[in-house]
């Protein structure tokens, strides 16, 4: 299992909590694999986006228009954070659906 997020996030750092034997990547640092993002993409569409960031705040219209894609390779904070990859599943967030789909 791999949590791709923020070492500074207190939403990552909850979800770190509950699953310490998750391999912890911190998108600042490095990038999420092109074929992982590209599959968070297609299942998530534009959620994958944290458009209540400052840094989402901080861009200008021209920007914000730019594909998901495009916008997390030139700005990885702007994920919606944590992206768990459990083998086959992906999950986006630590919302209640996340955490019961781990719990026991």
């Amino acid at each position: 299992m791999i949590l791709y997020g923020l070492k500074t996030c207190d939403t990552c750092r909850k979800a770190l909590k509950v699953l310490p034997n998750a391999e912890f990547v911190d998108v600042s640092k490095a990038s999420v694999p092109d074929g992982i993002l590209d599959r968070a993409i297609a299942e998530f569409g534009e959620k994958i986006l944290n458009t209540k960031s400052t840094t989402w705040r901080g861009l200008d219209e021209t920007e914000r228009a730019k594909d998901p894609k495009t916008l997390l390779m030139a700005h990885p904070k702007l994920m919606k954070r944590p992206l768990i990859v459990d083998e086959d599943t992906l999950y986006l967030g630590w919302d209640k659906d996340t955490q019961a789909a781990f719990a026991g």
